[in-house]
Order: C-alpha cells, then structure tokens, then sequence
C-alpha cells in the first residue's frame, strides 16, 4: 500500500513546492499583486459616469446671465470650467488636443436678447469620440436650460422669468455625433494589440536564449549591448507593421471607421509607439530569469496599462490619482494620438506632447535595458 500512496511522500512534495514558490518571488509576488491591483483598480479608479470634466468658455462678455448660465452648467457637476477661449478658434484647438472636453460658447448679445425678449441661444461642442464621457453631461442640459437665467438676482431674475423656455441649447457631439460606441474602441484597439503582442514577444528574448543554452555562444559574439539589443527588437518592427495594416484595414473595411487626419503623422506615431513597447519587452527580458517570469512581468504590466490607459474605461472619470498614474503608460499617449489623427483629424501641434512622451519612454527603456545588460554580462 505505501508504494501506492504515501503521505510522507506527499508532504515532502508539498513542502519541496512551497519552498520554490517562496524562492520564486515574482511568481510570490503576482500572487499577491494582481488581486490588489483589480481591486484598487475596479474599487476606486473606475467610473464610467465621470464628473467635473475640463470645459473651455468661449464669452466676449461677463454679464450676470453669462455668469448664471456658467454657474448652473458647474453645479451640475459635470462641468470644470478651468480653461478660457479667446476665439472659437482657440477651443477647436483645445478639443482636438484633448485638453478639454466640451466648449462652451456665449455670443456676445445674449444678456441684450434676453432683455430684448428674444430668443437667445447658446453652443455647447462636445468632445463624442467616447460616447460614455459626453451622454451623462448632455442629458442634464435639459434641465439646466430652463432654469440657468433664475440664478440671476434683482431685475435680472425678472427678466429671466420672463425669458424662461425661451433659452436654445444648441449641442453639438463632435467627431462622433451618432454615438458609436466603435469609433472610441477600434482605433483603441490598434494600441492594445500592438502592446500585447510587440510586449510579450519581446519579453522573452534573452530569457529564451538562457534556457536554450545559446545565451554563452552571443555572450561570446564581438557585439556590443546595443548591437545585441537592436538585433533582437528591430526585427519586430517589421511584425508591427503588418499589424498595424491588418487593423487599419480591417477598421475601415469592417467597422467603417472614418479617417479624418495624415496617415503619415499616424505612422509616425506608431513607429515610435512599437519601438518604445519592444524595449520595454526587452527591458522585461533582461529582468527575468526564464520566460514563465518573462510572461508574469509583461501580464503586470497589461492589466494596470488596459485599465488605466482609458480603452476600457473613460479616462476622466478616474480620480486625480489614477489619471496620474495612468500617465506612466505609453498606451495612454497612443490612445490619444489614434483618435485624435483618426477622429479629430488632429495636426502635428495637436499631438506633439504626446508623441513626445512617447519619445521619452523610448530613451527611457533603451538606457535600462542596456544597464541591465551589462550587469548580465559580469
């Protein structure tokens, strides 16, 4: 029977498993890291009613109705007037940069036509390429139509009272005025595959060879760090490319996504993207010790990137915190490229921050993987 099963011979198992485990610490550490991750992220940083989002105001006037009009629009707590257009112009911009996501505009005759009895309107623009961002605080402008100009005080509220049900919202859903929930994901989901695949390919590109046993033969190769690096990642620049026609195409010709902007730019960008992704892959492998911990690392990096980036959930509707933390993602800047150039039609100076950081993340992850190869070289 003991040649059967023996429990001895089980807990000796059982106990030679918990040590590796223990002397694994990355394998310890995901254990414990992706619960607390999702918990924190899907906790606290997600809200896909997101509230107090930056508004531009474009108004040649400060009257008391200009004033009602904007206080009623703040108390509703979706709008955070914190930028101030000096044309219309100027809030085109600041939408198709991103930096806000509504302008409102007040002429500059709507305290006189309200006086006057007439029927005063006023533009509020909408930034449409997330559906979910713009639907919550549109719906309040119903209400807070009808009963902005009572805010105002003395004569001005009489005349208001008079003036009420004759105010015109007029709202435009810019970029996406039919609210296709596919115009945000699909150019989102050019980042995302990129990420997984040029990520997770990458990782394992010394670890493999260590498994292998080759790691000694290109230790032994007259190569420098950055000739061995360059060799390993460029190759898949060449795998992006094709991904990156396949989905295009497939963005086009399945989901008829319009393309408003320069292809050019939007190669640009993605060129510095995928080669930002595959030195983050190869930092990845110069970290690991096999693949499995290879795989581990790239998998902590997606599930907060994912979140945080604003592809899954809408970016303004995280707190103060998570917006923060989400900046630390190439994927963040991606995201905001594709659908600026895509959607908004957006020029260099629109996304040039963002290509920038992109840019940084470049140098970034290039100087510690060769750091960290050089260490693997002692």
């Amino acid at each position: 029977m003991n040649n059967v099963f023996s429990f001895a011979r089980l807990g000796a198992l059982l106990t030679k498993e918990f040590i590796q485990m223990r002397r694994d610490r990355i394998t310890f550490a995901m254990m414990l890291g992706v619960p607390l991750i999702q918990l924190v992220l899907f906790g606290y940083a997600i809200n896909n009613d997101p509230k107090s989002l930056p508004a531009a105001l474009v108004a040649t006037s400060s009257d008391p109705y200009t004033r009602a009009m904007v206080s009623a629009l703040q108390t509703t707590g979706y709008y955070r007037f914190d930028h101030v257009a000096q044309s219309a112009a100027e809030g085109e911009f600041l939408m198709a940069r991103g930096d806000v996501a509504f302008v409102v505009t007040i002429p500059a005759d709507f305290a006189r036509r309200i006086e006057r009895g007439d029927k005063p309107q006023i533009l509020i623009e909408a930034d449409a390429t997330d559906p979910a961002v713009a639907s919550g605080a549109i719906s309040t402008l119903g209400t807070v139509a009808s009963q902005a100009l009572l805010r105002a005080q003395g004569m001005q509220a009489a005349a208001a009272e008079a003036a009420r049900g004759q105010l015109d919202v007029v709202v435009h859903r810019r970029y996406n005025p039919e609210g296709i929930s596919q115009y945000n994901i699909v150019p989102g989901l050019l980042g995302v595959i990129l990420q997984m695949t040029m990520v997770m390919m990458t990782s394992i590109a010394l670890t493999r060879e260590t498994e292998r046993g080759t790691m000694e033969n290109l230790l032994a190769m007259p190569s420098s760090p950055l000739e061995i690096m360059m060799g390993k990642v460029l190759p898949y620049l060449a795998v992006g490319a094709v991904q990156v026609v396949v989905v295009l195409a497939a963005s086009k010709l399945l989901f008829a996504i319009p393309f408003t902007g320069s292809m050019s730019l939007l190669l640009s960008a993605v060129l510095v993207f995928v080669l930002s992704l595959v030195l983050l892959g190869y930092t990845i492998s110069t970290i690991a010790r096999t693949q499995m911990q290879a795989l581990q690392l790239t998998f902590f990096f997606f599930l907060p990137s994912i979140m945080l980036s604003g592809f899954m959930f809408p970016y303004r509707g995280m707190p103060d915190w998570a917006q923060i933390f989400g900046e630390i993602f190439p994927l963040t800047h991606f995201l905001r490229i594709t659908r600026a150039v895509m959607l908004k039609g957006a020029q260099l100076p629109a996304v040039a921050t963002e290509i920038g950081w992109l840019v940084l993340f470049v140098v970034l992850f290039a100087g510690v993987a060769l750091v960290r190869f050089r260490r693997t070289l002692d």
